[in-house]
């Protein structure tokens, strides 16, 4: 359903789903009556947030909330997320990287900066990425995130 602002299929009055463009549209509901206003972003986070509830430690699960919510500028849930993602697998250095994108889209340079420190300690050698991801902004001027991409 990625990408789509509409589901193929609408449920009618009896609950039951048909195929788009079929007749016979007496009972149907259009899908702004299925969804409301709800965008699919939001629709997926909703779904995700659900999924949570059910399996608090999936990794997979974790992950593409903590992006669905970093999508959205939901910034506090998703430095929540990248934590609790960071305590599952203390030694994931894309974890750790995506936790200090989430710290310096916060505001937390200092975390970050400590957060990107570690991912290199634990393996990420992406610097290239590192120096132009836009999540990073906020740290460009900043020394020791400076000193991180210095490999001389």
């Amino acid at each position: 359903m990625a990408g789509r602002d509409t589901p193929h299929s609408a449920p009618d009055d009896s609950g039951a789903a048909g195929p788009r463009g079929k007749s016979g549209g007496r009972g149907r509901k259009k899908a702004t009556d299925w969804f409301g206003n709800l965008g699919q972003l939001d629709f997926d986070i909703d779904f995700f947030e659900r999924l949570l509830l059910r399996k608090s430690d999936s990794v997979e699960v974790l992950r593409t909330l903590a992006e669905l919510v970093s999508r959205k500028g939901l910034v506090k849930r998703a430095v929540e997320l990248d934590r609790r993602l960071v305590e599952l697998m203390p030694d994931d250095f894309l974890a750790r990287y995506n936790l200090a994108c989430s710290l310096a889209r916060a505001g937390r340079p200092d975390e970050a900066i400590d957060s990107l420190s570690r991912a290199i300690l634990l393996g990420y050698d992406d610097l290239t990425h590192m120096e132009t991801d836009p999540d990073l902004e906020s740290l460009r001027d900043h020394p020791d995130f400076r000193s991180l991409l210095d490999t001389d």
